[in-house]
């Protein structure tokens, strides 16, 4: 193992929720009359959260948001809460691939209860025991921040220099390099678009997988 601990983003990199969450965003903006693609919704919104997620919707659409958005993104989520959504391709195999005393955090945007439930529907919660953090929770700043790839770092008790990230946002790969750990650029789930690769390279990643088979030629 080239690294002492591996950080893993939560969805787009693990949980095939990205195309689906912006589908759900696009098609709402869209109903209340600002055609918006699911292409632009993840060009513009995807990694965000919290107020900063809402601050790049309402600069999208130039206007607050109506109450309905928030109704209709609480309605979505209960839905996929329940019935759970796919993992990435390969993504189960190489979590239980990994060496049992490496150690490994998740560091996403999303809410703990978010992650923790949807590990629970793909049975890999115990893989990571306690080291489930979010940007909208343990730290100040979020995403494009630094700040919970750092805090993952501290309780893992690795330096964070000694650590590769896998990122799959523009927003997480931003704040994943300025960290100053090693940073793969995921490009392995049904949101990663042809030009994808080339827009995290452009943010600095250290390699780009295209696969999880990729990511264990590049970690190990």
């Amino acid at each position: 193992m080239k690294f002492d601990a591996i950080i893993f983003d939560f969805d787009g990199v693990l949980l095939e929720s990205e195309a689906a969450g912006n589908r759900q965003i696009a098609d709402y903006l869209s109903s209340i009359g600002h055609p918006t693609t699911p292409e632009q919704s993840m060009a513009n919104f995807m990694g965000l959260s919290g107020t900063a997620f809402l601050g790049a919707v309402e600069q999208w659409i130039g206007r607050p948001l109506p109450d309905s958005f928030h109704e209709a993104r609480r309605a979505e989520d209960r839905r996929v809460l329940d019935e759970g959504l796919p993992e990435v391709a390969g993504a189960i195999r190489f979590l239980l691939d990994l060496p049992a005393d490496l150690p490994r955090a998740i560091a996403s945007s999303s809410s703990t209860t978010w992650i923790t439930r949807h590990l629970d529907h793909l049975g890999v919660r115990p893989i990571f025991g306690d080291k489930i953090f979010s940007g909208h929770e343990h730290v100040e700043r979020g995403k494009p921040a630094p700040d919970i790839y750092l805090h993952a770092a501290r309780a893992l008790g690795a330096d964070i220099t000694r650590c590769v990230i896998l990122e799959d946002s523009q927003v997480g790969v931003t704040g994943a390099v300025a960290s100053g750990a090693h940073v793969i650029g995921m490009c392995v789930a049904s949101h990663c678009a042809p030009d994808h690769a080339g827009r995290l390279r452009a943010l600095g990643v250290h390699d780009i997988a295209a696969s999880f088979d990729d990511v264990r030629k590049l970690i190990f």
